[in-house]
């Protein structure tokens, strides 16, 4: 419901107030209300003015600094601020200074001057309920929502119900599963598509938003509104459109809660999560299943260019890592979300864009999201459809566990290092002359004696395993000079005969040690 600035002073708060400044802007629209109470410039930026706010203030914290006073009058009449309040005259300030109150008629803001008496609490109350309800409760977009929605005679489902209120109202609302997939779309315009809303939905981290206010989002001039709901014991999000921004972000998240009790009326279940589930179904080895979605998903199997299990990643950071990438690459991320663990996959849609192009983009995107030791990545990246998809999934749940304690320095792997160690755990379980032939690789060790063999194995293992046959970076690793690396390296080859970098050598030597870890890691 619309409410001006000469509406709000009519209500129970501003009894006795006085206009001090600016009276012919009085009808500035009332969209919300605030208290700012400021100590700099600096502090208001962080605040944020929001267009149409009614601010309340008492300068509180800049009673004696008349320049910051005007400073924040300019500000807000820059932000398109409906109307400043100012309280506590005479117990907080002494009096408004004439230069307040000329910097708010030049600005065209309009200065209220409160009653002594009055506070912020029923200020903030009585001019909520004018924006939401107007004079009475009267509210059309409310009654004529609540008229469709609960007309069970006219209509068969919530859905069809839904749609009329809308149609009616001129609003839009999309349905939103955990993993930000559209469940419910009630579309009546088109002038911004799903995708461009989801996507600015994610940069905002609606996801990390608990706030019962929806949050507003301009989508390419299209005014979105974003919130929680709750539909039985899952948890969803939704967001409304305002077709002709009619409404308050107050009346918005009235109409949702409106919607989330009608949700409950029709005992209404979602439809599920095609792509969720398409997902799941791979990650748990059911192609068959993943195949029966892909279409309802409306995913095909040449779209998936990587996938990937992310461990102890922020969710917060992951969803903006993820809404970057989607953003610079136009490749869009599917996800199964579960506490610090995420399951993902990359698609790509555009015909244009060559795969090597995004095999570098993925790799590139994969390498910056390990932004602490405690995040471990694990991507398979060159896919070949849904089975390949499949098996992806099936190498890193059986992998990914062992691939940190044979690779205990890296934080990001790829289907080579996990297929070395997928490798490693079916020698190690069936034994026999293949390990046989691997472990006897390392055998001469034995006989330089305990702790010489010891520390030799060590330096190869790291000089193989750990630093890429870098001297320096083993010396780096292992705290020694790097002339004590290239010292243990040549006994090293002494003791083995070979030259243990290279070509023919190093694959069994690389699988010998890596079996070591991997027994030491179970043992």
């Amino acid at each position: 419901m619309k409410a001006t600035v000469k509406d709000c002073l009519e209500l129970d708060a501003f009894i006795d107030a006085k206009v001090v400044a600016s009276p012919g802007h009085l009808l500035n629209e009332v969209k919300s209300v605030s208290v700012i109470d400021a100590c700099s410039g600096n502090d208001m930026d962080l605040i944020g003015i929001e267009a149409k706010d009614l601010l309340l203030t008492g300068f509180l914290n800049i009673r004696s600094d008349v320049e910051r006073q005007c400073l924040m009058i300019k500000k807000i009449a820059a932000a398109g601020g409906a109307g400043l309040a100012v309280f506590f005259v005479g117990k907080g300030i002494k009096s408004l200074d004439p230069r307040v109150i000329e910097t708010a008629e030049r600005s065209g803001l309009p200065l209220i001057m409160m009653a002594p008496k009055i506070g912020y609490s029923q200020t903030i109350s009585e001019v909520m309920d004018r924006i939401l309800y107007g004079d009475s409760f009267g509210n059309s977009l409310i009654n004529n929502t609540v008229f469709h929605l609960l007309n069970f005679e006219k209509h068969s489902s919530f859905q069809s119900a839904l749609r009329e209120a809308a149609i009616n109202n001129d609003f839009q609302i999309i349905l939103l599963s955990e993993e930000f997939n559209p469940i419910l779309t009630i579309e009546t315009r088109h002038k911004a598509t799903i995708a461009d809303a989801i996507r600015l939905g994610k940069e905002r981290n609606v996801e990390g938003d608990t706030n019962r206010v929806y949050t507003m989002i301009d989508v390419n001039g299209v005014l979105t509104y974003w919130g929680p709901v709750s539909i039985g014991s899952d948890n969803y999000y939704m967001f409304i459109v305002d077709n002709e921004d009619s409404y308050t972000a107050g009346e918005i998240t009235k109409l949702a809660e409106i919607i989330e009790l009608a949700m409950g009326m029709w005992k209404y279940t979602p439809e599920r999560d095609a792509k969720s589930d398409f997902i799941k179904a791979l990650i748990r080895g059911n192609k068959s299943l993943a195949y029966t979605l892909q279409d309802e998903a409306k995913i095909s199997g040449s779209y998936i260019v990587s996938v990937f299990f992310c461990k102890g990643l922020n969710r917060d950071l992951a969803s903006k890592a993820f809404t970057d990438f989607e953003k610079s690459t136009d490749m869009s991320i599917l996800r199964s979300v579960e506490d610090d663990e995420i399951y993902g996959m990359i698609l790509n849609t555009d015909e244009e864009h060559s795969v090597s192009q995004s095999l570098s983009e993925c790799a590139e995107f994969f390498g910056k999201l390990n932004e602490s030791e405690d995040v471990k990545v694990f991507h398979v990246t060159g896919i070949n459809g849904i089975e390949g998809a499949g098996d992806a999934y099936k190498l890193i749940n059986e992998s990914w566990t062992f691939v940190q304690n044979i690779f205990p320095y890296k934080s990001t792997f790829t289907k080579y290092e996990l297929t070395l160690v997928s490798n490693c755990i079916n020698i190690q379980i069936q034994g026999g002359f293949v390990k046989k032939n691997y472990t006897e690789l390392i055998e001469p060790f034995k006989s330089a004696g305990e702790n010489k063999g010891k520390q030799l194995l060590d330096t190869l293992e790291t000089f193989v395993l750990d630093a890429g046959m870098s001297s320096g970076k083993t010396a780096e690793i292992m705290n020694i000079h790097v002339n004590t690396v290239q010292y243990r390296l040549k006994k090293i080859n002494e003791m083995l005969g070979v030259e243990v970098t290279g070509n023919r050598v190093i694959p069994g030597l690389t699988m010998a040690l890596a079996l070591k870890r991997l027994e030491r890691a179970v043992s």
